[in-house]
C-alpha cells in the first residue's frame, strides 16, 4: 500500500510539473505564436532564462532576483556609452545625474510598460489581483532581469540593441530637468522671502504595499499645486514641478 501510494504521489507530481511546464510554455509564446524573445529583438537560445527574467518572486520557484542583479549593471553599463556619445561635452557631475535619472525605477518601469514586459509577468494570483503588474517596483525589476537575461543569452550587444531601441527615445525626455523641483522652489520661495513650502497629503490610494499619493504645496500667495506619485517624495516632487513651472513661466 505505502509502495502504491507512493506510486500515486509521483504520478500526481508528474502531472502537476508538467501542467506548470505547459502554462509557462504557453507564457513564453505570444498571441501569433512567435517566440516571447522576439519582442525584445532577440531569440532565445535559452527559452528559461527569459521565463525566469519574468518570474517575480510571488510565483515561487527560480525567480528574477538575480537576473534583476546582473541586469541594473548592465544597464548602467550601457546607459553610461550612450549618454558619453550623446553627451560629449558634459562634465562627469551633469553625466551622474542624467544616469541616475535614466536608470532609476521609475524610467526602467515605464520602459517595462512600453515593451509590454508588463503583460508578460509571471506572478502568484494574489500579487496579479493585487496590481502587481502596475506596481512599479514589480515593473522595474523585471525590466533589469530582462537585460540580465539578454546578456547571458545574446552577451552584450543584445542587451544594448534592447536598451538603445527603449532608453534612446526618452533621454532628451529623461534628462531634460534635473534638479530637484523642490530644492528650486524653496530656493525661489525663500528668495522672495516667502518662507518655505509646505507640503500636505491630499489622498492615498491603493494597496499598502503600492500606495499612490497626491499632495498639494503651498507657498505665501499662491494657489496650491498638486502633485501624484507613487512614492510620497516623488508625489512632492510633481507637485513642486506644477508650482514652480506656474510660476516662474
Amino acid at each position: 500500500m505505502a509502495a502504491h501510494k507512493s506510486g500515486k504521489s509521483g504520478s500526481g507530481r508528474g502531472r502537476s510539473a508538467t501542467a506548470a511546464s505547459s502554462t509557462l510554455s504557453a507564457r513564453a509564446r505570444k498571441s501569433d505564436g512567435k517566440p516571447r524573445g522576439l519582442r525584445f529583438g532577440h531569440r532565445f537560445k535559452d527559452a528559461a532564462l527569459l521565463t525566469r527574467a519574468l518570474t517575480h518572486s510571488s510565483a515561487g520557484g527560480l525567480d528574477n532576483e538575480r537576473l534583476e542583479f546582473l541586469g541594473d549593471r548592465v544597464l548602467g553599463l550601457i546607459i553610461s556609452e550612450l549618454l558619453i556619445e550623446q553627451f560629449p561635452a558634459e562634465n562627469e557631475g551633469l553625466l551622474a545625474l542624467k544616469l541616475n535619472a535614466l536608470v532609476r525605477m521609475e524610467t526602467c518601469a515605464r520602459v517595462a510598460e512600453i515593451a509590454g514586459i508588463d503583460a508578460e509577468l509571471i506572478l502568484a494570483p494574489s500579487e496579479d489581483r493585487s496590481g502587481g503588474r502596475k506596481k512599479a517596483a514589480i515593473l522595474g525589476d523585471a525590466c533589469e532581469a530582462v537585460i540580465g537575461a539578454l546578456y547571458l543569452d545574446g552577451g552584450i550587444e543584445a542587451a544594448r540593441k534592447f536598451v538603445t531601441k527603449y532608453w534612446q527615445p526618452l533621454m532628451s525626455e529623461v534628462t531634460g530637468d534635473l534638479r530637484d523641483p523642490k530644492n528650486a522652489l524653496q530656493e525661489w520661495a525663500q528668495g522672495r522671502k516667502l518662507g518655505t513650502p509646505t507640503y500636505r497629503v491630499s489622498r492615498r490610494e491603493g494597496p499598502d504595499h503600492a500606495p499612490r499619493f497626491t499632495v498639494e504645496v503651498w507657498i505665501k500667495g499662491h494657489d496650491p499645486a498638486i502633485g501624484e506619485g507613487l512614492s510620497l517624495r516623488s508625489a512632492e516632487q510633481a507637485a513642486a514641478r506644477v508650482l514652480m513651472k506656474r510660476i516662474t513661466g
